[in-house]
């Protein structure tokens, strides 16, 4: 048997696991090594091998090793609840990116007084050290084990596992699970965890099904690194935008107006108005033309595109939208069928594509209440949308254009050096979800591929996660807690502008669909808003910032000349405000360090006398004095730069 282990090659007489033939060609297999990956797939380290596999050993820096880590402190965790609270039914426990959680059916509420016990019944669990072992059955057999353990979401699982599709569980000590696996050896290789919250979450993440119980985890293979970790999640809770954001004034919410319409207060506002300012006007340079278009519109314009049959949940129906004797309306959730009505104003010839629509777009979203989160998830939120028709030889083109708009403006804004990018496709297994068939899909999804693998973008791929219309190019972003949301978004779309009778002349003088492009440049205001406050705990770069310079008067005696100072700048384009208490100036500097203001300018009695500000720089500390006029060029020049600071 010739197998490849970590890049090297070997001939093994006889079976062995991975672990086995690791050991039988010579290597190392330290404690460190808690996986493998077989020919792209991770496996256990008792996986058996055959001829030709291809084997890279994983520890837990590797994501697949994690994936495995965190897998197995999943089932040690719903063993736990299984002892403690035995009438506890058990749904799914995966591993995610920064741990692993389970969902639970429980009459008991997990507190956190239930958290502590079910952590100190883990610990007994790993201190047993039990073996963890994999066995698969025949699907009545399957059905029977579970039935009898009386595990009613596991036999509903067993169900729609796919005929010749293997059937598996695995068993530590007195528990058993159905599970594809992988896991570690034994219970006793997680060395250190922590519970961290419980949520509630629904069966299938259907609002109209149960309603469970999540329990949260994190899982180390030593104290350290846990306690490590734990410190990093600790400080990031403090740059938490929902706490931060209404503290410092950008935002509220109001249980009278509802849940996902938070209200933006002046600073707010104003960071967002910046925003959109500075996007709309790249994008006029960039060749795009805005538009504005209604917020609602008629059930029939969603039929066309199909929102109504594919969508309609997600989306805020004002009227019956069973009864056709009337008019139905609806709050739009995209703008793209609305600006496909400006391209279908007036006739096109291939001499007028590209044509590119942009717009500042408010939409409307019924998204489910514990999906809320600050301005993260919200039901109403605006977004920098646009939509962009083409032949299919400039396809690539303006494909790359729109990317290289969205990673300017992550760039600008800070962010670009925290996102990734996932290649969203769509799942050949659940073809009700989308419009067009397997041909259609394969020549869509083999364009952007091709694209992106050109552009050299690195990207991670995503079944399931396609648009109903087409694939897309998401760039993926974390909240403090980990959390990963879409920031930007860019879609080729083969199929819609069919369906709208979108069409336009060709050289050859026969019409034609051309190829849409949907894309958002810095997605939703509201999210990156929520992001730079939590990038910057609040200390906006000086061309955001609500307040750019505060004024500082030492008393009341120098506040003709500080409103005289402030006046000149508010003209030369700053924001500008005085500090006009008649309080300390000790309190007024600590004050204006809690706001987080770039610059504070101190007036006095010198400053008055020869025409000067003492500069106070939040990134820089103490500047000294400078002569107004020096200041304010500083100042417009670093505004202009749009540095981050």
């Amino acid at each position: 048997m010739k197998l490849k282990i970590n890049g090297g090659e070997y001939v093994l007489d006889g079976e062995y696991s991975v672990y086995e033939a690791a050991k039988a060609a010579g290597l190392e297999v330290t404690r460190e090594i808690i996986a493998a990956d077989v020919n792209g797939e991770t496996k256990e380290l008792s996986h058996p091998v055959k001829d030709g596999d291809e084997i890279t050993l994983l520890t837990f820096k590797d994501e697949g090793g994690q994936r495995t880590f965190n897998h197995t402190a999943s089932h040690i965790l719903a063993q736990a609840v299984k002892r403690l609270y035995p009438t506890t039914k058990l749904t799914i426990g995966p591993s995610i990116e920064d741990g692993f959680y389970y969902d639970f059916d429980s009459e008991i509420s997990f507190g956190p007084s239930e958290l502590e016990k079910i952590e100190a019944e883990m610990k007994k669990i790993v201190k047993e050290n039990l073996r963890i072992e994999r066995f698969t059955l025949p699907r009545e057999e399957a059905i029977k084990l579970m039935e009898e353990k009386e595990e009613p979401y596991k036999v509903l699982l067993i169900a729609r596992v796919p005929e010749g599709e293997e059937i598996s569980f695995y068993k530590q000590g007195e528990f058993t699970d159905l599970c594809a696996g992988p896991h570690l050896f034994s219970t006793g290789a997680v060395k250190a965890f922590k519970l961290t919250q419980c949520t509630g979450a629904y069966w299938e993440g259907n609002s109209s099904n149960k309603q469970l119980q999540r329990v949260y985890g994190t899982a180390f293979p030593s104290k350290e690194e846990l306690n490590e970790y734990l410190a990093m999640v600790e400080e990031a809770r403090k740059r938490d935008h929902n706490k931060i954001g209404r503290e410092m004034g950008y935002f509220t919410t109001v249980d009278v107006i509802g849940q996902g319409l938070p209200i933006l207060l002046p600073k707010g506002a104003r960071v967002i108005q910046q925003l959109q300012r500075f996007v709309e006007d790249e994008e006029e340079k960039r060749g795009w033309l805005l538009t504005k278009t209604p917020y609602m519109a008629k059930r029939e314009l969603y039929k066309i595109s199909g929102h109504w049959d594919h969508y309609l949940d997600g989306m805020f129906v004002l009227g019956d939208p069973d009864d056709y004797t009337k008019d139905c309306y609806a709050l739009r959730p995209m703008t793209c069928p609305f600006q496909y009505q400006a391209y279908l104003n007036k006739a096109r010839s291939y001499r007028d594509l590209p044509l590119r629509y942009n717009e500042t777009s408010t939409l409307f979203r019924n998204e489910d209440s514990g999906e809320m989160h600050g301005l993260i998830r919200v039901r109403q939120f605006t977004i920098s949308e646009g939509h962009l028709m083409c032949r299919p030889d400039q396809l690539e083109e303006e494909f790359k254009n729109c990317l290289d708009l969205a990673m300017f403006m992550l760039k600008t804004v800070g962010l670009y050096d925290d996102v990734s990018f996932r290649f969203s496709q769509w799942d050949p297994k659940d073809t009700k979800k989308y419009i067009g068939t397997q041909e259609d899909w394969d020549e869509a999804q083999g364009t952007m591929k091709r694209i992106l693998d050109d552009l050299g973008v690195k990207y991670k791929i995503g079944i399931g996660e396609a648009a109903f219309y087409g694939p897309k190019l998401d760039i993926q972003i974390k909240n403090v807690f980990g959390k990963e949301d879409t920031l930007i978004t860019i879609q080729i779309d083969q199929f819609i502008a069919q369906k709208f009778g979108m069409e336009y002349t060709d050289k050859d003088g026969t019409k034609k669909n051309p190829y849409i492009i949907h894309r958002t440049s810095i997605g939703c205001y509201e999210r990156t808003l929520a992001l730079m406050i939590e990038k910057y705990a609040g200390a906006m770069p000086l061309w955001l910032a609500p307040t750019q310079v505060k004024i500082l008067p030492i008393s009341d005696n120098y506040l003709d000349y500080a409103e005289e100072v402030a006046a000149k700048y508010k003209e030369a384009g700053l924001r500008v405000e005085v500090d006009t208490r008649s309080e300390k100036i000790g309190y007024k500097i600590r004050e204006a360090q809690l706001e987080k203001v770039p610059y504070m300018l101190i007036v006095g009695e010198k400053e008055q006398a020869e025409n000067l500000v003492s500069v106070r720089s939040r990134s820089e500390g103490e500047l000294g004095q400078m002569s107004v006029e020096d200041f304010c060029k500083r100042a417009i020049e670093e505004k202009i730069s749009k540095a981050i600071k």
